[in-house]
């Protein structure tokens, strides 16, 4: 059953599209040769032309056109060859010029689709509208002064692309799933960073709702600026929630541009929300109409990467991962990464089951993250080998690992210097075991009346005489050997 929030007459759906703005990864902003690198002092990444000085003429980044190419081709989405930049026009006081270069009419990439994976296993489809290029305005700074605020320009003229989904999302939880894909897919690109605290990642939430079977579209509410995806996901239900009473108490919902309030839990409204008509968009009479070969698309599709939902089955078929670990393992590139050189040539179900156990946890115990792990790929690979070659059995290997964590040795060389190399003697394992049996000896009388699950004792008793090296293999099948004497 879809999703469905229930009012006081009855079940609602929600609708809700998303206008992703991402910060191009580049080194200049979209139309100067100013830094685009986050941070510096207020005001010392500006060019004459980010600052909107008369008789200034934009000059378009290559790169950045390029950067939007490679996204639209990640999201499957049609690449026009002929777009164009346009004006958009509105007064703001981080905004210099008084209008933002954007696209309208004829943006950059068309048509594409963004899959993504549910908590319940099934997979959706979200339609993406479009992506189009556009520079960013400024920061107003109002929590510097009692009395005045300060603008800070750094951030003006750089590179964003705004990303357009189809009003096909249909709950929080699709909304966040939508948005984690994209954050990954532009990642293993390298178009954007995705850092939502930074800023270089945020987005316009559009949320309406409708009765189910309602065909068409009520009057949608856009709230500004979200910067998580947890908060995104609140923002929707919230304002859902504000809606439906809207509608229930025998009103109109007002077309708004909003805020959310994530402490108060609420929604606010900022402005009556504008029609294009009203930022009175024309083209840019300083650039030309954007222009380019189809071979120069081929040239930078062929030099993608693996992106991540051909890396999931390519896992999923190689090393025989299921569609959760598989999920888990290509969440970032660095992680598949990792993982790849750990499983290569090793068990691959063994670096499976390690890299998101005792290995994730300790990652996740020291703070660390997988490009500044404590133990390297090929550490963790000598570790599995040697409880492959049975050197030592699973048990001590955790203790190995927690060694290698805290002081960067090789797994190798911690098991020399700690003695703890598996006993694999039968002769020694043996006499341990008779004479635990020895000792025992009611309870082997129990056992062999009928009580199986002592067997589980004999076991502990052996190992914890071993000191945990004996080889488990070996003792259970000693075991039995000596208790059906």
């Amino acid at each position: 059953m879809s999703y469905r929030i229930t009012g006081s007459t009855g079940e609602w759906e929600i609708v809700v599209g998303l206008e992703v703005h991402a910060q191009v990864i580049s080194n200049a902003k979209l139309f100067s040769g100013a830094s685009a690198t986050y941070g510096g002092e207020p005001n010392t990444h500006v060019s004459l032309i980010d600052a909107g000085f008369p008789g200034m003429l934009p000059t378009l980044n290559r790169e950045c056109v390029a950067q939007a190419i490679r996204t639209g081709l990640g999201l499957n989405a049609e690449i026009n060859l002929f777009s164009r930049f346009d004006r958009k026009n509105y007064f703001y006081a981080d905004l210099p010029t008084g209008y933002q270069i954007s696209q309208f009419a004829h943006p950059i990439v068309g048509k594409g689709v963004v899959l993504v994976d549910l908590a319940d296993g099934k997979t959706r489809e979200i339609g993406v509208t479009r992506l189009h290029l556009e520079q960013d305005a400024g920061k107003s700074i109002h929590d510097q002064d009692p009395t005045r605020s300060f603008i800070d320009l750094n951030r003006a003229g750089v590179a964003l692309m705004e990303i357009v989904s189809e009003p096909d999302i249909r709950s929080p939880e699709e909304a966040g799933a939508y948005l984690r894909k994209l954050r990954q897919i532009l990642r293993y690109i390298g178009t954007c960073d995705g850092n939502m605290e930074e800023g270089s990642m945020r987005a316009d939430v559009n949320v309406s709702v409708r009765k189910p079977g309602e065909t068409g579209y009520r009057t949608r509410c856009e709230i500004k600026n979200v910067n998580s995806v947890r908060f995104v996901m609140q923002a929707i239900e919230v304002e859902a929630q504000r809606q439906i009473e809207v509608w229930e108490a025998g009103r109109e919902v007002d077309q708004e541009t909003r805020l959310f309030d994530h402490v108060r839990s609420e929604t606010r409204s900022l402005r009556s929300k504008e029609d294009a008509h009203d930022y009175r968009y024309f083209p840019d009479p300083d650039l030309l109409p954007l222009v380019f070969e189809q071979s120069w698309v081929d040239e930078l599709k062929s030099g993608l990467p693996e992106l991540p939902e051909a890396k999931r089955e390519r896992l999923e078929q190689e090393y025989g991962v299921s569609r959760y670990e598989s999920g888990v393992l290509t969440a970032e590139q660095a992680i598949a990464d990792f993982y790849e050189a750990v499983a290569r040539g090793a068990d691959a179900r063994l670096a499976t089951n390690w890299i998101l156990g005792d290995f994730f946890a300790a990652l996740n115990r020291t703070g660390r993250s997988i490009e500044n792990s404590p133990v390297s790929a090929a550490g963790l690979r000598e570790l599995l080998a040697l409880i492959s070659d049975s050197t030592i059995n699973g048990k001590i290997a955790k203790e190995v690992l927690e060694d290698m964590v805290e002081t960067g040795e090789t797994a190798s060389a911690i098991v020399e210097r700690k003695g703890l190399r598996q006993v694999t003697d039968t002769g020694a394992i043996e006499n341990a075991i008779r004479d635990i049996l020895t000792a025992n000896a009611d309870k082997v009388a129990e056992y062999k009346s009928g009580k199986d699950k002592l067997f589980g004792f004999f076991v502990g008793q052996t190992m914890k005489a071993m000191k945990g090296k004996a080889n488990p293999a070996m003792v259970n099948e000693m075991l039995k050997k000596l208790l059906s004497e």
